[in-house]
């Protein structure tokens, strides 16, 4: 089968940063499917990790990335039960083992959800890494709810890009918080709003623009863009006993003790948890994608996908890394087959 890899980290202007290989259909395994891959999407986990995960070596085989896709399911493993042959499915997968960016990849049946009936495959394929990052954060490691938080403040940094997209429609649509975003251009600012931000604030003098808007501390606040680089910001805006969550790590160590008078609440998310750990809840990521897929079909979240690429080759992939490179993407990019 046809698929894209690399043997070592370069950069993405590179000639050999993304290659073309032919490799065998892989066989699923007995919790697995095997599903023709339609649509992939590009994320920042992507670069991030063809960056980082071959330097300073060249690795005998290629390796294959991507965590997102929208297919259709080929084959089952003998112990599946959720899924069959024909069924059209989406999915994050799992940052441990061979990616997405290929036509076949096997996939374990329980981080897998069913496709939107509404969406394309390109439209499903924008979806499942964002969609369970925001869910984990909000649900799983802040534990917000309706009926406790509807009509607190929630501030999320970096609001127009991927998981800003979701996590502003899901903490609007089915938590009521009061959503105040950052975003410095006015394409990204109308994104936000698009989204449902209910303020769109720029993230220069955040702390300045945050009061100017009229709000002295916010309950809890997301990042989405670099953890430290927003520490002191973050710690300075919190109100006390509030919820801080982030998803960018952090090469520096994170200086808990600015929180510590105020009794502030830190989580770290990370989508690839559950899969890299096989955690006992695994199963959690195919019930929060299928109650992800009924959201989109009954209207309540919209798409989040703004650019399609076509075609499944080491040119296409290199055009959506150095795009999500240059740290301006709006929404998802998408790649079709």
């Amino acid at each position: 089968m046809k698929a894209v890899g690399f043997k070592t980290s370069l950069p993405i202007t590179d000639a050999a940063s993304f290659i073309d290989i032919d490799i065998a259909k892989p066989t699923p395994g007995p919790h697995e499917l095997l599903v023709k891959v339609n649509a992939i999407s590009v994320n920042p986990v992507d670069f991030k990790i063809r960056q980082n995960s071959a330097k300073d070596t060249v690795l005998e085989q290629p390796k294959i990335i991507g965590w997102d896709a929208s297919g259709v399911v080929e084959a089952v493993g003998s112990d599946v039960s959720l899924f069959k042959v024909g069924d059209a499915v989406y999915y994050a997968g799992d940052i441990t083992k061979s990616g997405s960016n290929a036509e076949y990849q096997v996939i374990d049946e329980r981080i897998v959800g069913r496709r939107p009936t509404s969406l394309s495959d390109e439209d499903a394929a924008a979806i499942p890494l964002t969609a369970l990052t925001a869910w984990e954060i909000f649900f799983d490691r802040m534990r917000l709810s309706r009926e406790r938080d509807q009509h607190k403040t929630l501030l999320i940094i970096g609001g127009a890009g991927g998981v800003g997209s979701i996590a502003i429609q899901l903490a609007k649509k089915l938590l009521g918080l009061h959503v105040i975003a950052t975003a410095s251009r006015p394409e990204t600012a109308d994104w936000c709003k698009k989204m449902g931000a209910d303020v769109v604030v720029n993230h220069r003098n955040l702390v300045e623009e945050v009061r100017a808007a009229g709000f002295q501390h916010v309950d809890y606040i997301v990042d989405f863009v670099d953890t430290n680089a927003y520490w002191d910001t973050l710690a300075e805006l919190i109100k006390p006993q509030g919820h801080i969550a982030s998803i960018t790590g952090s090469a520096a160590p994170v200086v808990l003790n600015k929180l510590k008078s105020k009794s502030v609440s830190f989580s770290w998310e990370l989508m690839f948890t559950r899969s890299s750990f096989q955690t006992d809840d695994l199963i959690e990521q195919h019930h929060i994608l299928n109650r992800v897929a009924d959201l989109l079909d009954e209207g309540v979240l919209a798409p989040t996908l703004t650019q399609t690429l076509h075609g499944l080759s080491a040119d296409t992939l290199k055009q959506a890394h150095t795009q999500l490179e240059s740290g301006t993407t709006i929404g998802k990019l998408v790649i079709t087959y």
